[in-house]
This record gives C-alpha cells, sequence and structure tokens, in this order.
C-alpha cells in the first residue's frame, strides 16, 4: 500500500480469496486516514474478473481497542438491518495474524468526508436540511434496536442511568489532568445540579456522529461511519446532542447541526423514523458531551506532552480546549438572570 503503510495486498487478497471462495486480487491501495489508533486504507479488489472498491480499517497490534474490531462490525451489520446509513461489512476479524492487527474490511461509500468538504458540497446542493434530516432517521432506527440484540463484546453502560455514568467517567478524567481548570469543574456542577430523570429506554448509542465521522454526496447521507466507541446502555439523546456540538459546525454557528442545518431538521427526521425526541435531556447532554470534548482534548495533548504519543495531532489537541471551554460558559450562562434549563448556542 502506498501512504507509508507495509504492502498488505498480497495477505488481503489470500484473506478474501478464502473469505469469497474465490480468485481475488487486490490492486490500487492507498492509505486515506492515519489516526491515532487506526489506519484506513482503499483498495480495488477484482474477485473473478469483477472489480469492488473496499476500506481496509486495521488497529496495529498494541494500539488501544475501545470495542473489539469483532464487536464493531457486528454493530454496524445490526444497524444495516434496521435501515441505517452505514458501509456493509465483508469481513473483520480480532486475529492480528493476518495483517499485523485486528481489521475490518467494508464497501466503498463514494461522497464527501472532510467536514468543509462536505459544508461545501452542501452549499452547493443545498441539501443540507435533507441530510441532517436522514442522519436523525438513522440515529432513530439505531436507537429502536433492542437492547438485547446488542452484539456481545460491545461497550456497555453499567449503570441503569447513563447520565450518573457519564459524569463518575467525566470525573474521573478530570482528575487525571495534571492541574485543575475551573471552567470544566463549573461544567460538572452545572451538571449535577441539572441531572435529567432516567430515560424511559436506553439504547444502542454511536457516541460519535457527527459532521466529521459521515460521507455525504450529491444525494444526501450515504453513511454513518466510525462505529469504534458504539455503547450499549446509552441516552439517545446523547447521540442528538453529540451532532449539535459547536465544534462540528465549522464556522456555520448559525446552522446547529454539524454547520448545515438547524436542529428542526434533526427532530424531524428522528421523529418521522419513530423517534422521540426530549428538549430538557437533550440539553444536558449538549453541555455534558462539550464537558466530555474538552476533557478529551486536554487529555490528548497530555498524552503529546508527557511523550506517551508522540503525534502532532495530539499536540494540536490542547489549543481547542480553551474554544470549548467558551462554548461551555455560553452554554450554561443563564440567559434571563435564571439558570437556564435549556440553551440556544
Amino acid at each position: 500500500m502506498s501512504g507509508g503503510a507495509t504492502d498488505l495486498t498480497g495477505p488481503l487478497s489470500t484473506l478474501l480469496g478464502e473469505h469469497y471462495g474465490a480468485d481475488v486480487e487486490v490492486t490500487g491501495a492507498s492509505v486515506v486516514t492515519a489516526g491515532a489508533r487506526r489506519v484506513n486504507a482503499v483498495f480495488e479488489a477484482s474477485i473473478d474478473g469483477g472489480a469492488r472498491e473496499l476500506v481496509l480499517t486495521l488497529v496495529p497490534a498494541g494500539e488501544e481497542i475501545l470495542n473489539p474490531i469483532s464487536a464493531e462490525a457486528a454493530v454496524i451489520e445490526l444497524a444495516e438491518r434496521a435501515g441505517v446509513r452505514v458501509p456493509h461489512v465483508e469481513l473483520a476479524s480480532d486475529d492480528p495474524a493476518a495483517l499485523g492487527g485486528p481489521f475490518m474490511i467494508t464497501s466503498f461509500v463514494a461522497g464527501e468526508t472532510v467536514p468543509r468538504r462536505v459544508l461545501r458540497l452542501v452549499a452547493e446542493r443545498g441539501h443540507g436540511a435533507t441530510v441532517v434530516e436522514q442522519l436523525g432517521e438513522s440515529l432513530a432506527r439505531l436507537h429502536a434496536i433492542p437492547m438485547e440484540d446488542a452484539p456481545a463484546g460491545v461497550r456497555r453502560v453499567e449503570l441503569a442511568d447513563p447520565a450518573e455514568a457519564s459524569l463518575i467517567a467525566l470525573r474521573e478524567k478530570l482528575d487525571e489532568l495534571p492541574a485543575s481548570r475551573p471552567v470544566l469543574e463549573l461544567g460538572m456542577r452545572w451538571l449535577a445540579r441539572h441531572r435529567p430523570p432516567v430515560p424511559d429506554r436506553t439504547s444502542i448509542v454511536h457516541v460519535d456522529a457527527r459532521n466529521g465521522n459521515i460521507v455525504v454526496d450529491d444525494d444526501g447521507l450515504a453513511a454513518i461511519l466510525d462505529w469504534e466507541i458504539a455503547t450499549a446502555g446509552g441516552d439517545p439523546m446523547q447521540d442528538l446532542a453529540w451532532t449539535a456540538v459547536r465544534m462540528w459546525r465549522f464556522r456555520n454557528d448559525e446552522l446547529e447541526i454539524g454547520g448545515m442545518a438547524g436542529r428542526d431538521s434533526l427532530i424531524a427526521g428522528y421523529a418521522r423514523a419513530g423517534g422521540v425526541y426530549d428538549a430538557d435531556r437533550f440539553e444536558w447532554w449538549k453541555v455534558a458531551e462539550t464537558l466530555r470534548w474538552a476533557v478529551g482534548l486536554a487529555t490528548q495533548a497530555e498524552a503529546f506532552l508527557d511523550g506517551r504519543v508522540p503525534n502532532i495531532v495530539m499536540a494540536a489537541s490542547g489549543r481547542r480546549v480553551s474554544e470549548l471551554e467558551w462554548d461551555l460558559l455560553m452554554l450554561i450562562t443563564p440567559r434571563d438572570g435564571s439558570t437556564p434549563t435549556r440553551t440556544v448556542a
């Protein structure tokens, strides 16, 4: 493969040949993204003379795995059967022997994934509201999957109250930072005071569905990507609120959902597919998710500074923390002299 990755065309040809029971030749492979944990590469597979474009997701041996690849693939397959827009899983394995790490092979979905390109495309096509409605529909279908169908091995919320579990996890992460961050502590106190009731039902949640983890084409939403932290037993409003965090608008701040459309479009699509929107829980999770990402970026910056992860992406993360702290203050600041239960930013 090009892009500095080890040449895996031979092993891929062998793996896919065994999987399909046919002669397979892999060509034209190139790395398209290489993050801190995973490598994604697009390649062409000729299967008995018929060409197919596929995507390899590989976790190098020794890297952190948030969900076993087999569990992640099973969630994607379950979501696909429920009508969620996802790539089709061709093959997945937790065994590092074949390719040097756990891997998954999926169909290639054409379209834009880079957020600014996504925003240019929706501006040209005028279909931002359509994309956001389709995102709402897909999330509603995901949330409708019975919890008993959640694959074995997938991450799970261990408490009956997802909000309580989130606060415990945030507290642990904050305490691990080398210095106190007063704005984040203020946000924690706000979240504790305004914790919502336990939702009527919990669900499988994607946890990272947003502009940057979707494929958009000329017709709208083509697929939701990056299911590596999908979790069973979550609050459905967490998924909806995460799409609305200002960081994912890429300067289109007036359009709350990924810089593409307003919240009404997300709610309309969610309701059309049977989802039940709860405004107060949405607002709580929007604050919680803004704080979660601030803590996450601060943690990434520390991993660079202490030498654990010498990756420039990790180093750059630190400069965004203050921006998220500002967002957090804007979300929890009263608009009329009283403590807000709903926010507008």
